[in-house]
């Protein structure tokens, strides 16, 4: 007869999440609780105050990360849980804290069953993965990882001026550098899915296989502004116009390119913006993400051709590079034994990718690192509508629960 798995309390789940949720909750039960306001300040005291009543001792990094560890009985590095604490204006209550309160619930569980862990297990809060009060997202993780100079990261500011440096030594929560993360057994980020596909698939388990890679473009349109009731129409530079035919020509292209590519348009700046005159420039952004390099690549270099398609009305158009990122693939052991500690649950899952940029990409860089997903309800987040059924929540931190179980007994 197969072993009964061990489980959470998925109702204790459900009123820690809600506790957490107090903290900065809205009008219509959503979270605004912006990295090192005064309700980010609040709930990193009382995740600090519910890790110590289950004996572990918590330690605070030079970026106001926050690290609680259960002792194992060997001394190796440790199991890593977590995720962020912050959110944006207006967001939901599943994002970010879905994957601390993982971590909390785990130790919870081994507690009361008294499984002393042979090795160390780490629940971490990485301050600022939002990105909403200082950019850019991700901040600490993305220093963690030396992707981001600390120095530089220190000086941003948010709408008020106030810098980062300023915020973290006013919270209580600027630690010491020699409490950074530096290495770990495993990393686990257990997140809401942020989209519609697993809803979509009647699925509760994603296995996050990597993050994607993608490429951000700005691309500027110059024509000439003349009175848009005395010039004809074929003497005309018009911007807008010659915008818009680039704008079908990259969804034509693109569309065709592969299915799986995602590509979105969100900043377009018209000027001088009066209904009088003729357009002389137009400033639109472009950015597409997929996991293949190649398709990426080729994006890419279509992109760089905008120039010479041949639809622009007479007008220039100017190609510029903002930003790029590779696709980030998870470490495949652990991927693998979060599918099967899955299926061993009776959980119906499948493998995906992720097109949201998570700490745990940067992570991944010094950590074997994975992913999972649970289902966003109606593919919601970053509002207050997000959604994730407490099923779901439960069912996704059991898989992490017996994963860990399943690293420990290795």
């Amino acid at each position: 007869m197969q072993k009964q798995k061990l489980l959470i309390n998925g109702e204790r789940l459900k009123q820690t999440l809600e506790q957490f949720a107090d903290f900065g909750r809205t009008e219509n039960n959503g979270v605004t609780r912006l990295s090192l306001s005064e309700q980010d300040c609040k709930v990193r005291d009382y995740f600090r105050s519910c890790c110590e009543e289950l004996g572990m001792t918590v330690a605070v990094d030079d970026m106001g990360c926050m690290y609680a560890t259960l002792e194992g009985s060997e001394n190796k590095p440790p199991i890593l849980i977590g995720s962020h604490l912050d959110t944006v204006k207006k967001g939901g209550r599943f994002d970010g804290v879905l994957g601390v309160v993982t971590g909390l619930e785990v130790v919870r569980t081994l507690v009361e069953n008294n499984i002393k862990p042979r090795i160390p297990i780490t629940i971490v809060n990485f301050t600022n993965e939002e990105g909403a009060r200082f950019e850019p997202s991700m901040m600490a993780s993305g220093v963690l990882s030396g992707k981001f100079d600390k120095s530089v990261m220190l000086k941003k500011k948010d709408a008020e001026g106030i810098t980062f440096e300023e915020a973290l030594k006013a919270s209580s929560f600027e630690g010491d550098i020699k409490n950074r993360l530096k290495e770990a057994t495993a990393f686990l980020e257990l997140h809401i899915e942020q989209g519609p596909i697993l809803e979509n698939v009647a699925l509760s388990i994603g296995v996050v296989e990597c993050v994607v890679g993608m490429a951000c473009f700005e691309i500027e349109v110059t024509g000439e502004s003349d009175h848009a009731g005395t010039t004809p129409m074929n003497m005309r530079k018009d911007a807008l116009f010659a915008t818009n035919n680039l704008i079908n020509e990259i969804r034509q292209r693109l569309s065709a390119l592969d299915e799986e590519l995602v590509f979105t348009i969100g900043r377009v700046n018209v000027y001088p913006s009066i209904h009088t005159v003729i357009p002389n420039k137009v400033i639109f952004s472009l950015e597409a993400r997929h996991k293949d390099p190649e398709i990426v690549s080729t994006y890419k270099d279509f992109v760089q051709r905008l120039p010479h398609l041949g639809v622009n009305e007479g007008c220039e158009v100017k190609v510029t590079k903002l930003w790029e990122r590779d696709t980030v693939w998870f470490e495949p052991e652990i991927c693998n034994l979060l599918e099967e500690s899955a299926k061993s649950l009776g959980y119906s899952n499948r493998r995906m990718v992720s097109g949201a940029g998570h700490d745990a990409q940067f992570i991944a860089s010094f950590v074997p690192t994975a992913m999972l997903f649970v289902p966003s309800i109606n593919g919601k987040s970053h509002c207050e509508e997000e959604l994730t059924t407490w099923e779901d929540c439960e069912k996704g931190v059991n898989v992490v629960l017996d994963t860990v179980l399943t690293l420990l007994s290795k």
